[in-house]
């Protein structure tokens, strides 16, 4: 709760996608039907890792630890989203505005990581073959994801918690479908505080950071790959990178528009449906993107349905 000198603010309204209610029923219906299938695509990805042997590698590892990433990155604002497609005060508390908006950035943040920590394994796999056992151990492994969540939760923890002490008072409606940086600055009354530029510069910050790394890495396999004798092993080179680079473009090329430059004018419904895109389009396009063109994959997942299917049966 948010206590300014006007009034008190103990909840805010998300317009969401305004509308009739057959849209609002149409866009439940999508928005439940994509999030299902991010859990399952998702979901199967950690089983299928689990279960199978030739999977406990550490790419395949990175990738099951990314697949939970995005299970609770889409989970921290659908279900919200879906309650409020069907709600008549569209209503959402002070203080799970703010956890949710904590931990939206949080596991955001956690993903560019995660995606970083995925392309220097990759680096390693194809740049320095002979040594890639010997450095991306089980131990390096394990210590790079918990890295990854332990400062992706730390970066946005005190400016998250400064902004919601900010005076709210006024309207407490916002026009989105969750509880974001502008328009949560749009409703406080205070003027424009040091914290507001702090969050933008550290979000600008990661992000270029993050994908020069990215860019940089994959940079020195091309390299790499081009030097491989074989066009075949040239192929497999590039199907093992290309899902990654695909998952990369599709996260980061929403994000910069969002975060990297936020004052660029775009509209209210454009911000939305970008926001809509990298959380939660693309948690559900991951899956296929990973499977599509790896036939280890492939025949894991076919085990998993199969398995499920054999035991519903029985």
């Amino acid at each position: 709760m948010n206590e300014s000198g006007l009034a008190t603010v103990t909840h805010f309204v998300l317009l969401g996608f305004p509308g009739p209610w057959k849209t609002q029923l149409l866009l439940f219906s999508m928005i439940l039907s994509i999030y299902i299938l991010t859990l399952t695509g998702n979901m199967a990805i950690i089983f299928a890792v689990r279960w199978d042997h030739r999977l406990h590698t550490p790419m395949y590892l990175l990738l099951a630890n990314f697949s939970f990433l995005e299970i609770w990155y889409v989970t921290c604002t659908v279900p919200n989203m879906l309650v409020n497609f069907l709600s008549r005060t569209k209503t959402i508390s002070f203080s799970g505005c703010f956890t949710q908006f904590y931990f939206f950035f949080s596991l955001g943040t956690t993903e560019c990581f995660f995606l970083c920590v995925m392309a220097y394994d990759r680096y390693l796999a194809i740049c320095h073959p002979l040594h890639y056992l010997c450095i991306m151990t089980g131990q390096l492994c394990g210590i790079l994801v918990t890295l990854c969540w332990i400062f992706g939760f730390f970066v946005y923890s005190i400016p998250i918690f400064i902004i919601s002490q900010l005076p709210f008072c006024g309207s407490n409606t916002m026009d989105h479908f969750l509880c974001d940086m502008e328009p949560l600055m749009a409703l406080s009354c205070a003027p424009k505080p040091i914290v507001e530029r702090v969050f933008y510069s550290a979000s600008s910050l990661i992000i270029l950071l993050t994908i020069l790394y990215i860019l940089g890495s994959y940079a020195l396999v091309l390299r790499a790959v081009l030097q491989v004798p074989s066009s075949a092993g040239r192929r497999k080179a590039f199907s093992t990178c290309g899902s990654h680079l695909v998952v990369v473009s599709l996260f980061y090329g929403s994000i910069m528009v969002m975060y990297v430059n936020p004052m660029s004018g775009n509209s209210v419904t454009m911000h939305k449906t970008i926001t809509l895109i990298y959380s939660v389009v693309t948690p559900a396009l991951n899956p296929f993107i990973y499977s599509l063109r790896n036939k280890d994959m492939k025949q894991a997942l076919r085990h998993v349905f199969c398995g499920m299917q054999i035991s519903q049966s029985s």
